[in-house]
């Protein structure tokens, strides 16, 4: 049976690429506007993606079995919508650049009629704008002539990090699919620790003072806002692309020092990169790819999933189009409304 290839749009600096290719497909395109990310995907892949998907036409991209996008998720997340309401900035599909990009997507899709696709998200575009961002996305899809499913994520039973995303998974054809039971594996922040630090990455006083105001001023507010000392047998908040500023949401404890951040290789660890992958960049450029990357065993985990369902000749036997219009399928009411419920 021939390879199914795959193509990597918003590919940061290569965490589905990784995935994908550790279930044995291959990558025939990449693009990733970023020229630092460029840098390190070079690094670590031999190619460097090509840049702006909106001057992409589509007859430039190679036909491919699956595509796979982690579409910029800032006007949908918590902090982004956030920040954009604080600036008096649109967000969503209303932000004037990054919520168009969705509709890059669906413009491939049509163009180039993948078999499948995996979207990967935050969690809060199920609930972005009471429900109604979402059900765009959805609906555009559908009317694309795919089968849609999708699930939210925790990475903490893989990773030592709390890590909620929303991942999207669609076919050209009704194929069986199922997304993939996480093992919880208990991970632990200390095991993908370093033993020997450079003290550079110790807060200074001045910092870890700051910090610790700063959280008793919100406390005294009651709000939740504040530092995240982790426990080191346990996991930790959410790494953001935002790490470089302070570390303030994770930061390990040292005996007889104050806490430090983690270091940039031990941030690929908690996204689940290998040890072989190349750090090529600055420490500030790297907590940032980093923070905008993928957990690399959740995506491996669904990607073996879909290129099982895609090897499988089973087909379901769905009702008409036009009835799917009418109706949802009654197998995924009952996936959307579990996947709602983790939200």
């Amino acid at each position: 049976m021939a390879i199914l290839t795959f193509i990597d749009l918003f590919a940061g600096i290569g965490g589905m690429r990784l995935a994908f290719e550790n279930v044995k497909t291959k990558c025939v395109f990449s693009s990733e506007w970023d020229k630092f990310a460029q840098h390190t995907y070079f690094a670590n892949f031999g190619e460097t993606p090509i840049g702006d998907i909106t001057q992409i036409q589509s007859e430039q991209i190679p036909d491919h079995d699956i595509l796979v996008g982690g579409f910029p998720c800032q006007p949908f997340s918590i902090a982004g919508v956030s920040k954009h309401n604080a600036l008096g900035k649109d967000h969503g599909f209303e932000h004037p650049t990054q919520g168009t990009l969705f509709f890059e997507i669906a413009r491939i899709i049509k163009d180039k009629k993948p078999r499948a696709f995996l979207l990967e998200n935050v969690k809060n575009l199920v609930s972005h704008d009471r429900g109604k961002t979402f059900t765009v996305i959805k609906e555009t899809l559908e009317e694309l002539g795919y089968y849609i499913h999708y699930k939210i994520f925790d990475a903490a039973k893989v990773l030592p990090q709390h890590r909620e995303r929303i991942f999207i998974v669609g076919f050209r054809e009704p194929v069986v699919f199922s997304f993939p039971t996480l093992i919880d594996r208990h991970p632990k922040i200390r095991n993908i620790l370093d033993c020997d630090v450079d003290s550079k990455y110790t807060l200074t006083a001045n910092l870890w003072q700051y910090l610790q105001n700063y959280a008793a001023k919100h406390r005294a507010k009651g709000n939740g806002f504040g530092f995240g000392l982790v426990d080191l047998d346990g996991v930790s908040r959410t790494l953001s692309a935002r790490y470089y500023k302070d570390g303030s949401e994770i930061l390990i404890p040292q005996t007889d020092k104050n806490p430090r951040r983690l270091t940039p290789r031990e941030c690929a660890r908690i996204m689940g990169f290998p040890e072989t992958f190349k750090i090529v960049v600055s420490d500030t450029r790297a907590y940032k790819q980093f923070g905008n990357s993928v957990a690399v065993p959740i995506v491996q985990a669904i990607a073996s999933e879909v290129v099982t369902s895609l090897k499988n000749s089973d087909i379901l036997q769905y009702p008409s189009r036009s009835a799917l219009q009418l109706k949802l399928f009654e197998h995924r009411d009952l996936h959307y409304e579990k996947s709602v419920t983790l939200s």
